[in-house]
């Protein structure tokens, strides 16, 4: 189905229509609330700022999981609830989720011993859903599994399974899936304001970013799922509002896949600050992090700190014996959690719960905070369950536990460089019939062709170089070098399918390298 961003404004166009619900916030979570919405049969708008999962959505570590380090902190209803769902979206999103080994080395009998009990704990609670048993392994194992691990001192290791994915297609295909539930979904429309009568909400006003055009949107209820940036709507509906999160910075270094080997992951359960560290393949490359650094400002393009890049490096040195350096980073990306506040200036934000919260101001508005990729589902049931009663929606059931996302296919070829398309991809290697140069690769370090640039804007609603090299296709998270030479072709393409002409080519080009080099460790 065709994507077409005048027809979904045309929806929004007359005032007088009244919408069931209006969805603020294009990330995880907003997404998941508007596709539960839709899929109940209500008439749903969603409305984005910037591009769908352009903050901490597209930012993620990649996992689907339950979270051990939840389990170690006794948060035994987080992981179930998380387990749960992780095998809910394998069910609906095979094309987009699999099935990942981890392993933990360690370096004493006692640690192997500790960390196997607890996974084998972690299984139990996944249930039919679980995603393989947990087993110790011996040393000589762990080797062979990760032949550039740290010897020296090692006893034996762990494996476990759990899930790994793409958050930025994922992310994508819920807005394919919402669109295709009767949903309008619309990026790059910023909400300015809120309409009030007799002092409760009842719509939006918002701007359409491109051509600055101002519409007033009505509906039965507003939702705030505009992670890090809740705070701002909540200040739109009262001014003196308190604010309710904190943001908290993760960064990731990207290298070769070499360092690593091709089919495991390293789980470091404990560094020195407390955190666990994930090193993973992922698109052939090995993605390592994360940090947690506590910031009082956010914004839509973070930037990665000194610190927390030689944080990363410094970790994995003590791990790897061919070790990376700085040299060797191919992407750096950080990323927000939207967590919530700290109550007491002692309270750190690893320690701070991930379970999601509803609050619903005296105005009607639902803000949902909180919570993480792997549950973005239940968040969302949760979210339209409320919004019904304090709207007087017609009551109906949810329906997103088995409602399978866009591109659903049960079985994938890992390497097919277009699996994450799932069931599109036979058609987007179709589109090289008409055009033949479409099938050549925009730069020799990355599989992207044209055809998936030409795809992305008719079909999945990019407009932006940077939509096209960060959320289509990861060009810039896998590798900032190759995107940047990139970038003309792709500017190219998209200009030709928006018939835009050659200075906004231009300046797509040089707005996406101002995004660009901030992904370069030294840019």
């Amino acid at each position: 189905m065709e994507n077409k961003r005048e027809n979904y404004i045309n929806q929004i166009s007359d005032p007088s229509v009244i919408w069931d619900l209006i969805v603020v916030g294009g990330g995880a979570t907003g997404l998941g609330v508007a596709l539960d919405a839709a899929s109940r049969g209500f008439k749903t708008l969603l409305v984005e700022q910037s591009d769908f999962a352009k903050g901490t959505s597209s930012r993620s570590t990649k996992l689907v999981h339950g979270g051990v380090r939840y389990l170690a902190q006794g948060n035994i209803g987080l992981v179930k609830e998380a387990l749960r769902e992780r095998g809910i979206l394998f069910q609906n999103a095979p094309h987009l989720v699999r099935n990942e080994t981890f392993i933990i080395p360690n370096y004493s009998w006692f640690s192997g011993i500790f960390y196997f009990i607890g996974l084998s704990i972690y299984d139990l609670m996944a249930g039919k859903r679980s995603f393989g048993r947990s087993r110790l392994i011996s040393k000589k194992e762990v080797i062979r599994r990760i032949p550039n691990i740290q010897q020296t001192r090692l006893k034996c290791g762990v494996l476990y399974h759990d899930g790994q994915f793409d958050d930025a297609r994922l992310a994508i295909s819920l807005a394919l899936t919402f669109a295709e539930q009767g949903g309008t979904p619309l990026n790059y429309f910023r909400v300015n304001g809120l309409i009030k009568r007799e002092n409760r909400i009842c719509g939006v006003i918002a701007r359409d970013q491109e051509t600055g055009n101002i519409y007033s949107v009505h509906s039965k209820i507003v939702i705030n799922a505009t992670g890090v940036f809740v705070d701002e709507l909540l200040m739109m509906d009262k001014p003196e509002a308190k604010p309710i999160v904190q943001p908290s910075q993760g960064i990731h270094l990207v290298f070769d896949k070499s360092f690593l080997g091709p089919n495991d992951a390293l789980m470091i359960p404990k560094t020195k600050d407390g955190r666990v560290l994930f090193a993973i393949p992922w698109h052939d490359r090995m993605l390592v992090g994360t940090t947690d650094t506590p910031l009082n400002a956010h914004q839509l393009e973070p930037k990665a700190l000194e610190e927390e890049i030689r944080f990363i490096l410094e970790t994995a040195a003590q791990y790897l014996t061919r070790i990376p350096e700085r040299k060797d980073v191919l992407s750096v990306f950080a990323g927000l959690r939207p967590l919530a506040a700290p109550q007491n200036e002692n309270e750190k934000t690893k320690e701070i719960s991930r379970s999601h919260k509803l609050i619903v101001s005296q105005t009607g508005l639902i803000t949902i905070t909180g919570g993480k990729w792997t549950t973005y589902r239940k968040m969302a049931e949760d979210t339209v369950d409320l919004a019904i009663r304090k709207a007087g929606l017609s009551k109906k059931v949810c329906q997103t536990k088995t409602l399978r996302i866009h591109g659903h296919i049960e079985s994938m070829d890992w390497s097919d460089p277009f699996f994450v398309y799932g069931s599109d991809a036979p058609a987007i290697k179709a589109l090289v019939n008409e055009n033949d140069s479409w099938k050549k690769t925009l730069d020799p370090r990355l599989p992207y062709i044209g055809a998936e640039m030409i795809w992305s804007v008719r079909y999945e609603m990019a407009r932006t170089v940077e939509d096209l090299l960060a959320r289509r296709t990861r060009a810039l998270f896998l590798d900032a070098g190759a995107a940047i030479q990139m970038a003309p072709a792709a500017a190219g393409l998209l200009a030709s399918e928006l018939n835009k002409n050659e200075d906004w080519e231009k300046e797509q080009i040089v707005s996406f390298l101002g995004i660009a080099k901030n992904y370069l460790v030294d840019g």
